[in-house]
């Protein structure tokens, strides 16, 4: 299997993980100030499909193809840890960037959730890295084998 392709469909079964345990997150109610899909479809016109749009797009091209890029044939650690630590990075810039531009403030602190907000979707961010890297590692190992 081509590693692009590897990329995406390991980033894409990361990105179904993570959309579950967001789901149930929100089945559960916990943290119900912190609806990453509904910020993402609030910025695109408000429908709920673009949101999912969005979140499918940036998990599975965004994250598959830059560690395709930038992280798979590095030489130190295995797939799962250098997935993790894109994952962090993603996280960072999420906290960063992403949710004072939506208006949640610096790590989302703006939010009613406060601190459990970066620590929860660190949790995720670090989840979404191991599938990513396992899944990836599997595909690619396969290949060689």
């Amino acid at each position: 299997m081509h590693r692009s392709s590897a990329g995406l469909i390991a980033a894409f079964i990361a990105t179904i993980v993570l959309s579950a345990l967001m789901i149930l997150k929100g089945k559960l109610g916990l943290l119900p100030d912190m609806n990453v899909i509904h910020m993402l479809a609030s910025h695109m016109g408000g429908n709920p499909i673009m949101g999912w749009v969005a979140h499918f797009t940036i998990g599975t091209v965004f994250y598959g193809l830059i560690y395709v890029l930038l992280f798979s044939d590095q030489h130190w650690g295995n797939h799962v840890l250098r997935a993790m630590l894109l994952a962090t990075l993603g996280w960072l810039v999420m906290m960063l960037a992403i949710m004072p531009l939506m208006g949640a403030g610096l790590f989302g602190l703006g939010l009613p959730s406060g601190i459990k907000i970066p620590i929860a979707t660190l949790v995720l961010h670090l989840i979404f890295g191991a599938v990513l890297g396992t899944i990836y590692g599997t595909l690619t190992r396969r290949q060689v084998n």
